[in-house]
């Protein structure tokens, strides 16, 4: 009887201490969280509470597993149980840590956003951490399957074999994932060298949009309709793009009108101005419309315009394109391209031939 309370004492008794000292972490931390709204990292790490319970749990039964007596003349039974114990452990551990660095970036980034006057920086900071992230979560996984590996005897022989020839697999592996590598060090530079962040307003391959998500070894651009662009990171750091954001996001648009000869340009200026001080998208720095070309049936006449962002100068484009179209159309339709035609002149009567 003994033999079989003894084992159901320790494992009950370390599933009930480990559930208990968790909750009391995650008291804590709550009442942390309570008292510093300004950081966000405490509530964060209860999110870590049950990778705790685990590691928490395995090392309760690993420290008591030797008075359940379960070793006695058990040889194969305890080494079974020490594997999956260990293996607990690892893959416990390893969760418990990357809970742990999501917390941190998290709550770096959104300090940051808290107090950064630049929205720029703060989206540069925000990318950093987020491919840090995911990138030591990798590491962390990597290094957790590894180990887990590792402790199967032929696993162990195995690796040992393997060892040997380190060099060439090396080589090899290389070669192999050279796209793989690629991606992950242009990821790095992307990171690090400033060039897209997210949030950013890019032109990739005559696509608008805004960089959605950035990760170590591809990029998702969201479209102006609502579509997904997935692109591998090493594309940015290799072909040249349009960012928007970079250096600040004000820019100036254009819009191009193809007209008559005969277009009033004063009384065109005028209405331009009108348009773009009405709309709420200019930001008032500048604006300005002037004949750029000429042809023999019509003229080119380019209205240019400031806003604040990306979003804001399309929608001041449209809305100046349109207005000065419907003008047109209604006080001065003469100016807007036709084709003309004229009538052949009508040749003299032909002499008639003398024989």
């Amino acid at each position: 009887m003994e033999d079989v309370l003894r084992p159901v004492i320790v494992f009950g008794g370390a599933l009930v201490l480990a559930y208990v000292l968790a909750w009391g972490v995650d008291q804590l931390l709550s009442r942390i969280d309570a008292r510093h709204p300004e950081t966000p990292m405490w509530g964060l790490l209860r999110r870590g509470r049950t990778p705790l319970q685990a590691v928490l749990f395995v090392a309760l039964v690993r420290g008591f597993f030797g008075t359940t007596h379960l070793a006695k003349g058990r040889p194969e039974t305890v080494e079974a149980v020490q594997l999956w114990l260990m293996l607990i452990m690892i893959a416990a551990s390893a969760w418990l840590v990357v809970r742990v660095v999501a917390a941190i970036a998290e709550t770096g980034a959104s300090r940051y956003a808290g107090v950064a006057q630049d929205p720029a920086r703060a989206r540069r900071v925000r990318t950093q951490l987020t491919l840090i992230q995911r990138l030591v979560t990798a590491v962390v996984t990597v290094v957790a399957i590894a180990a887990m590996l590792l402790q199967f005897d032929a696993m162990k022989t195995f690796g040992t074999s393997m060892l040997a020839s380190a060099g060439v697999l090396g080589i090899v592996a290389g070669i192999a994932a050279q796209s793989t590598l690629g991606n992950l060090f242009a990821g790095l530079s992307i990171a690090f060298g400033d060039m897209v962040r997210i949030g950013d307003t890019v032109v990739v391959d005559g696509e608008w949009g805004t960089v959605d998500e950035i990760t170590v070894s591809y990029l998702v651009v969201l479209t102006w309709d609502e579509r997904r662009i997935t692109m591998p990171v090493s594309y940015f750091t290799s072909k040249p793009f349009e960012n928007w954001s970079r250096g600040g996001p004000q820019m100036t648009g254009t819009v191009f009108l193809h007209l008559d000869h005969t277009t009033p340009i004063a009384e065109l200026r005028a209405k331009t101005e009108e348009v773009v001080r009405a709309s709420d998208a200019w930001d008032g720095r500048n604006w300005s419309l002037v004949v750029t070309d000429t042809t023999p049936s019509t003229i080119e006449v380019r209205a240019a315009m400031t806003a604040r962002t990306a979003d804001d100068i399309w929608t001041l484009r449209c809305e100046v394109r349109e207005a000065l179209i419907t003008w047109l159309r209604e006080k001065h339709p003469y100016a807007l391209p036709r084709v003309r035609t004229t009538r052949e002149p009508e040749l003299p009567p032909a002499e008639p031939k003398a024989f």
